[in-house]
């Protein structure tokens, strides 16, 4: 293989991890070659020629180090080997070994990790049953222990305001600096300032809801199953007034923004496709941020430039589904899914005419298909029409979007809601009421976090 002023580097290091290492010791400027935007970017067109201006040494150096990384590479395991010396050193941790010795048997052997490996290798232990999804959650710091020296090496983002990953990492800063004044802060204040840190499940929310899920498209479920239930170990932290859970709570917290930012965010900035990130910015605005950051409008999707535009959906749409504003559904899934709502539904059109009510089985007020086309006034008494175009009157207007009444009848307590339809250019489509016998609700205390089965 001829190498020239015109190769391109990143199919050189892809196949020789050893000259990016070469490399890297001639300039730290090399690690923007690992930078999953730069690659996919600049970095496509970027020739040895183009290396040598931005590392700031001589081409002839270049050439010379590219060339002697590859013939150094035949002493190197090839990559089916790579991961299972990568697997062994995983295992023998599980079995106890000392950390340090496994750390030096990685250098030697290994060198260097991509956290997408360390997502990849997580994930294989799972499927292959060395390891159970949950007992991975509680090793997953060793993981982390094991390779930290390799992980520290990565660069900084090159993100722009708006792309998701600069709003967490914005984010990451408030949450460092919140942590840093609570540890700071008198015992009296503590408490106050460490409640203000409960903010941090919303930003945990987005992961779950808008990484994960592209995540798991991509057959990457072991890290997020691992990072969720940490989510869940903190979570529950979050309410603590005890000094030494406080202090658990800030650990933990700092330990997942090294996860997100050395193992999440750059496996997804490799792997995501810019629709996977317009996606992602478009489900954003509906869970919301935090510690007082709001996206930046720089970022501009190549594939979407209007954020508000129509995306496409994740999952596989089924044979005969109706597109819904999110998601899918077949008429069938509907028809069931409205039927099994513990609510009765009933519908009236902007004609005042009834169009629709759920069949349930034990509805609380009886209904009949008799209904159906007939104007809802007079599907009341006389004495409660006038109460009945007064709520119309006011939904039509837009004066009133909600009307509530709620009754006692014998032991049950029914509440009776109707709530105004408007579509998204504010025209009246009609009137939704729903009622739910509430008496079992209203009667629950304390918590249960779990499932427990009745008879």
């Amino acid at each position: 293989m001829e190498i020239n002023n015109s190769t391109k580097i990143l199919p050189l290091i892809d196949k020789y991890p050893l000259v990016y290492d070469e490399l890297y010791k001639l300039s730290s400027k090399a690690k923007r070659f690992k930078n999953p935007i730069v690659r996919k970017t600049i970095g496509k067109k970027a020739t040895l020629e183009m290396v040598a201006v931005i590392l700031e040494v001589s081409i002839a150096r270049i050439i010379s180090t590219v060339n002697s990384a590859i013939e150094a590479s035949a002493d190197i395991p090839p990559e089916k080997d790579r991961k299972e010396m990568l697997k062994k050193l995983l295992l023998d941790m599980h079995k106890g070994v000392e950390i340090e010795i496994l750390k030096a048997q990685f250098k030697e052997a290994v060198g260097d990790i991509t956290s997408y490996e360390i997502a990849q290798l997580e994930q294989q232990l799972i499927n292959e049953g060395h390891l159970d999804p949950k007992e991975i959650t509680k090793l997953s710091d060793l993981h982390v222990e094991l390779f930290r020296d390799s992980l520290n090496m990565k660069e900084e983002y090159e993100t722009i305001p708006g792309h998701p990953i600069h709003t967490y990492l914005q984010e990451n800063l408030e949450i460092a600096n919140l942590i840093r004044q609570i540890r700071s802060a008198p015992e009296s204040d503590k408490v106050e300032l460490f409640r203000k840190l409960g903010e941090i499940t919303v930003h945990y929310a987005r992961k779950e809801n808008q990484l994960f899920p592209i995540l798991e498209k991509h057959e990457i479920s072991g890290p997020p199953q691992v990072m969720w239930a940490v989510h869940d170990e903190i979570r529950p932290l979050l309410k603590s007034t005890q000094s030494e859970e406080i202090e658990l709570a800030l650990q933990k917290i700092e330990d997942m923004i090294y996860k997100e930012e050395h193992i999440l965010f750059p496996m997804t900035l490799e792997f995501f496709s810019e629709s996977d990130w317009v996606s992602v910015r478009e489900g954003e605005e509906e869970i919301g941020f935090v510690f007082g950051v709001t996206p930046g409008d720089q970022w501009k999707p190549v594939t979407n430039t209007d954020l508000h535009k129509p995306l496409p959906t994740i999952t596989k749409k089924a044979e005969g589904a109706l597109n819904l504003d999110i998601g899918n559904l077949t008429i069938e899934q509907i028809n069931v899914m409205l039927k099994t709502l513990p609510v009765d539904l009933s519908f009236v059109n902007e004609n005042d005419e009834v169009a629709y009510y759920s069949d349930t089985e034990d509805r609380i007020f009886p209904r009949s298909r008799g209904v159906i086309g007939r104007t809802v006034q007079k599907c009341h008494p006389p004495k409660s029409v006038d109460i009945v175009e007064d709520i119309l009157e006011k939904f039509k207007s837009g004066e009133k979007k909600v009307a509530e009444f709620w009754i006692q009848a014998g032991e049950a307590f029914i509440m009776i809601r109707y709530f105004a339809m408007h579509d998204d250019a504010g025209k009246y489509v009609g009137t939704l009421e729903v009622s739910q016998e509430l008496s079992r609700l209203r009667s629950l205390e304390g918590e249960q976090r779990l499932v427990q089965w009745g008879d």
